[in-house]
């Protein structure tokens, strides 16, 4: 579509200049181009010919005189290769074509512009500047080197060549190889080559010959052949590329009974065996090096051993001190060093052959590990030594005997001769075993009432050792082996004789036994000795149980403590035995708790039920356990039967009835307040003591009574203090109401027109009743399995006699009344 547009641009315009014709038109030129100039007529234009294709490497430049526009266009010579393409409009010229200056160093081209009429033409050359893009390149490769083996060192033996195509330092080169390095595509790049030189190292006559397989040894036997071969001795020219032939010559040590070949080597006997008159024979062998010229230009030596060997016609034998022997003993201890020899061994073994057919290896035959022999190997003949190896598998406890067969059996003869020795040890005990318990720890139960000596526990330990060795001592320490001693033969533990076991004392005891021998080797073993529970304590009831005042609608607690360590001898049950009448109390048999029948609500329903009008009931009440056989004890409980109204006179009542059955409760309710009370009057009265000393005034003894203004709010007085908290179901909470009073004061002068009432006088206290003098007597009571005889209670609390106690509550009281009283007014 761009060439028809111009195309059609061009005719036009021709058109165009040629209606124009009539005026001169002028030819269109390119601007002077100047070095290194991207613009212009690509005149002086060098391109890298590293350049990538597609680069925009020029811009065509030229104007026309009269202003018409202009067209550029590049051309190459026909055949000539097409490296550029460019824009006809607007000249930008594109490489197109990939560059190679070791190809092509510049390239021809025709430029032209053109204004449509008139058109210019201009040949330029461009110039492919070079790249660091070659490798180095050797010449006449491969390169083969021969060098003499005498060549001195620092001859030179060899020269390479190389090129690089590259000019500049890209095109110098480095021999390692290396060229000199240059820039390609903008990086500076160096390039290499390797090449193989081989080097061939020529052989020249500067060695002597050689031996090889050295030592020799030979060996001629009995049997042997006259003439036969015994070895070859081998040989070559020490220079190996170009080797000279070799002789072989016998010099010495023949003593006429042996020859050799001196093409091949081969050494042969020439005497009979039978005359050979030596056991060993050592012959001295030499080699020459000859030339073509039959010249000796070297020689080497070498000893060739040869040993005369008879038929293996003896087995190995063993000798004691009187000759052959093949039965040895010995005693011993148990246990010796390891590396101990056993000197009493006297054992030597001997082959009467020659050479390897008398040659044999030594070992044990038997428990493994124990033993070893030495030497392993013999020649002809040795002494025989046996070494402690293992001195644990040395062990009487185990093996009184040990028994071992001693084997020597040829080693390189294909007969295998052998022979045997029997070797007896006889062990002997020595002290090496500690004593040991059956068990780390022995575990014993015993009843609380078993009688002194009687067994606990055998602790039983064994000592391997025989003899006195193995004969043990038991003894026995500790902070709880005092009741107990042991046997110091048989381990047997039993009670001492004066030893009473309870288990409601001490029920775990804990202590060692030891098992020692004769030579204070021992071994410790832990006891644990339980004492069994057995019923052996009654019930016992409380000493506060014999009187308890009972509140219709709750009941009232016994209690009673069986001493027995363990259930179910501890376990109390509890029952009525008798009651007048009886169907009025029930208990619970786990809890100790009584209470009326259901159907007694009030003290109407009892007393139309019993002729005894004041409610006060003997219940004979059982505590029995649940051992086996089972004990049990009685006691008499006074019962007193109120109703809950009657507690309804007050707090002071209240807390009295409840402190009925703890009289020590309410004395020391009692003891409390009136410390506390004694206590803010001295307070009291010391700051008024030091209020009158400071004002040197003598106070007036009258009260002032200020009035309440009629705004003023009504004052309270909070008593929760003196609320008692409800015994378990014997009466409500008892609590004082709160006094509230409002004093009108109409005449504003702060002085009350009310008289305060005057407190009650307090009641007199009862005249002290007096105790007559009585002796505390015992009681009992008959049981299931016997009588028992409880401690006596404190006659003063079983009556309940009243005492000071009685007056101290009453002047309380008194007390507390006229504080409510008082509780509205102010003193200053």
């Amino acid at each position: 579509m761009k060439n028809v547009w111009h195309i059609t641009t061009s005719s036009l315009l021709s058109l165009l200049h040629i209606c124009l014709a009539v005026q001169t038109n002028y030819a269109p030129y390119f601007f002077d181009n100047v070095p290194g100039s991207i613009n212009g007529n690509m005149a002086l234009l060098s391109l890298s010919e590293d350049t990538p294709v597609g680069t925009h490497i020029y811009t065509l430049n030229g104007t026309d005189p009269e202003g018409f526009p202009v067209f550029y266009d590049l051309t190459f010579e026909p055949g000539s290769k097409r490296y550029f393409s460019i824009d006809t409009m607007n000249g930008n010229v594109t490489l197109i074509e990939e560059l190679d200056r070791e190809k092509q160093n510049e390239i021809e081209a025709i430029v032209s512009i053109s204004d449509g009429i008139n058109k210019v033409s201009e040949r330029v050359r461009i110039l492919v500047t070079d790249a660091n893009d070659e490798s180095p390149e050797f010449l006449n490769t491969p390169y083969i080197v021969n060098v003499p083996e005498d060549t001195p060192s620092g001859s030179s033996i060899f020269q390479v060549d190389a090129v690089d195509k590259d000019s500049g330092s890209g095109g110098s080169i480095t021999y390692l190889v290396q060229d000199g390095g240059g820039k390609l595509r903008g990086k500076y790049q160096v390039f290499t080559s390797t090449t193989t030189v081989t080097i061939n190292v020529e052989d020249i006559q500067d060695s002597p010959p050689v031996f090889v397989g050295t030592p020799y040894y030979g060996y001629v036997y009995e049997d042997t052949v006259l003439g036969s071969e015994i070895l070859t001795v081998i040989a070559f020219d020490g220079d190996r590329g170009n080797p000279n032939s070799i002789q072989y010559s016998l010099l010495d040590g023949a003593d006429g009974a042996f020859d050799i070949n001196n093409v091949t080597g081969a050494i042969t006997v020439i005497k009979n065996p039978n005359e050979l008159k030596k056991e060993v024979y050592e012959l001295r062998i030499q080699v020459s090096e000859l030339t073509p010229s039959g010249e000796v230009v070297g020689q080497a030596f070498t000893i060739v051993t040869i040993r005369v060997v008879d038929l293996n016609n003896h087995p190995p034998t063993f000798y004691g001190e009187n000759g052959p022997q093949n039965r040895f003993e010995l005693t011993m201890y148990e246990h010796p060093p390891e590396g101990e020899i056993l000197r009493g061994l006297k054992i030597t073994v001997n082959d009467s052959d020659q050479g390897a057919n008398a040659k044999f290896n030594l070992r044990l035959v038997g428990p493994g590990g124990i033993f070893r022999v030495v030497p392993q190997t013999v020649l002809n003949e040795a002494q025989v030594t046996i070494i402690v190896e293992n001195s644990a598998g040395i062990d009487y406890e185990k093996f009184h005997l040990l028994t071992f067969k001693l084997l020597a059996i040829e080693v390189n003869t294909p007969e295998k001769f052998s022979s045997t020795a029997d070797i007896t040890i006889h062990l002997l005990d020595i002290n090496d075993n500690v004593p040991r318990f059956s068990s780390e720890y022995y575990v014993a139960r015993i009843p609380e009432n078993s009688p002194g000596g009687s067994n606990v526990v055998a602790a039983t330990a064994t000592d391997l050792d025989s003899g006195l060795w193995g004969e043990i001592k038991y003894s026995i320490y500790g902070a709880g082996s005092d009741p107990f001693l042991i046997h110091p033969s048989t381990g047997i533990i039993y009670t001492q004789p004066w030893a009473i076991l309870d288990a409601e004392e001490n029920a775990k005891y804990n202590f060692y036994v030891k098992a020692e021998d004769t030579e204070g080797k021992y071994s410790l073993a832990e006891v644990f000795v339980t004492v069994l529970d057995i019923n052996d304590h009654c019930p016992e009831f409380n000493e506060n149980i014999q009187e308890r005042t009972m509140v219709i609608g709750s009941p009232v607690k016994i209690e009673a403590t069986d001493q027995d360590a363990e259930e179910p001898n501890n376990i109390v049950n509890y029952s009525i035995m008798q009651a007048d009448p009886d169907n009025v109390f029930d208990i619970d048999q786990n809890t100790g708790e009584i209470k009326l029948k259901s159907y007694i609500r009030s003290l109407d329903v009892i007393q139309n039920i019993t002729r005894n009008k004041n409610c006060k009931w003997s219940v004979v009440v059982q505590a029995k356990d649940r051992g086996s056989p089972s004990f049990s004890t009685t006691a008499v409980v006074k019962i007193d039967v109120t109703e809950e109204t009657l507690l309804h006179k007050g707090p002071v009542a209240a807390f009295l009835m409840q402190s009925k059955d703890n009289p020590m409760k309410a004395l020391g309710v009692l003891a409390g307040v009136m410390a506390i009370m004694v206590v803010i009057t001295v307070l009291i009265s010391t700051a008024m003591f030091w209020r009158n000393k400071k004002s040197n005034k003598v106070m007036p003894m009258r009260r002032i009574i200020r009035r309440r203004r009629p705004d003023h709010p009504p004052r309270t007085i909070r008593t929760e203090w003196l609320k008692f908290k409800k015994s378990t179901g014997s009466a409500e909470k008892f609590a004082m109401q709160d006094v509230e009073t409002d004093l009108q004061n109409e005449n504003g002068n702060n002085n009350s027109q009310f008289t305060p009432f005057p407190p009650h006088a307090p009641s007199p206290p009862p005249p002290p009743r007096l105790l007559p003098k009585t002796s505390k007597t015992e009681w009992s009571l008959p049981t299931v399995s016997g009588s028992l005889t409880p401690r006596i209670i404190d006659q003063q609390m079983k009556e309940r006699v009243p005492s000071v106690s009685t007056a101290l509550v009453s002047e309380l009281k008194l007390m507390l009344e006229k504080k409510n009283a008082g509780s509205t007014i102010s003193f200053y």
